[in-house]
């Protein structure tokens, strides 16, 4: 890879597949920043059969990068590669940026210290399930304010030296699906040395599942590829600067309480820690139901039994993980 970047400061690219009812907003988004901005726009267009490719051919300012579809991790890279900004900026194709997004984006960057850095989201949904991904991540936010470097980037608000984020060879293309090859590349950064810091100024409205079927498949995805990701960085599936502790223990004692029942079919003194777990399971999840319950009191009331469902989605897309990495279908 071409690892000189290029005369301009930034380069913010936008991989998509099949966006044509949310790319005009964002592209609508990204052109309204505020000025004295120095970037370019790329679409990396993932195989789209849509109008995707008919809508950003309509704005002149932004380049269109079309390639079969082989998933955002390569999308991303084939337009880190093709960049002639010395930072390079990803958003999604759901996201719309506010006005100061990537002069946020970049402030941090004066520090040269600096290789990466998030940034935050929010969403103008109106509908429980996209008002409990809202609490969610900032649950997750709170956690990553108390650090003053973090060690995760999601790609939905992620800026990286172009020189690090390639002589690292961008993301890996083994994560097929959007669900573990930014917190992969991120941690790799943070493992060479780097620092990666969190602004939650640099904020783009999101749009998130509005129904629970579809909240749970993306749990669900997630932790399958989660597997890959520890198996790379086994140190991480211990602690992260994102994931809350809780939600570990809870999926812990959700799995334990199902092989206590099983195993109580054998022995009734296993129905007992079968209970027990049952008990720390809910007790694990009070200190989000009161955080949630302070910031939206009806997503507060629905987090028990949202969080029971995410929870079974998450240990059940960790035991598909598992076993596809026991089969070899994953081989690094």
């Amino acid at each position: 890879m071409e690892k000189k970047p290029g005369k301009m400061k930034a380069s913010v690219i936008i991989p998509v597949r099949n966006g044509e009812s949310t790319i005009q907003g964002c592209l609508k988004a990204l052109l309204s920043q505020n000025p004295g901005q120095d970037f370019e726009i790329m679409v990396v267009d993932d195989g789209s059969t849509d109008r995707t490719a008919e809508i950003v051919k309509k704005f002149r300012k932004v380049k269109l990068i079309r390639q079969k579809p082989l998933g955002p991790a390569a999308a991303r890279n084939v337009g880190a590669e093709k960049a002639k900004g010395g930072i390079i900026v990803f958003t999604d194709a759901d996201c719309e940026p506010e006005k100061n997004w990537l002069e946020e984006m970049l402030a941090p960057f004066s520090d040269p210290k600096v290789a990466g850095v998030q940034g935050a989201y929010k969403t103008k949904q109106r509908e429980l399930m996209a008002r409990f991904s809202q609490v969610e991540i900032e649950e997750r936010y709170k956690k990553m304010l108390s650090s003053e470097t973090i060690d995760w980037i999601g790609s939905y608000s992620a800026a990286y030296r172009r020189a690090v984020f390639l002589g690292l060879n961008g993301f890996d293309k083994a994560f097929k699906k959007a669900s573990g090859e930014d917190p992969d590349l991120s941690y790799s950064i943070q493992e060479k040395g780097h620092k990666i810091v969190f602004n939650r100024k640099a904020i783009v409205f999101h749009r998130h599942p509005v129904s629970l079927a579809s909240y749970l498949g993306k749990k669900f995805q997630h932790a399958f590829w989660r597997v890959l990701l520890y198996k790379r960085h086994s140190s991480k599936a211990v602690s992260d600067s994102y994931t809350p502790q809780l939600l570990k223990a809870q999926i812990g004692f959700l799995g334990l309480f199902f092989l206590f029942s099983i195993l109580s079919l054998w022995s009734e003194t296993m129905l007992f820690f079968a209970y027990a777990a049952w008990v720390l399971l809910f007790f694990c999840m009070f200190p989000f139901v009161f955080f949630a319950l302070e910031r939206d009191f009806l997503v507060g009331l629905a987090s028990i039994g949202i969080l029971l469902l995410r929870d079974i989605a998450f240990l059940a897309g960790l035991l598909k993980g598992g076993i596809a990495l026991i089969f070899g279908v994953w081989r690094d």
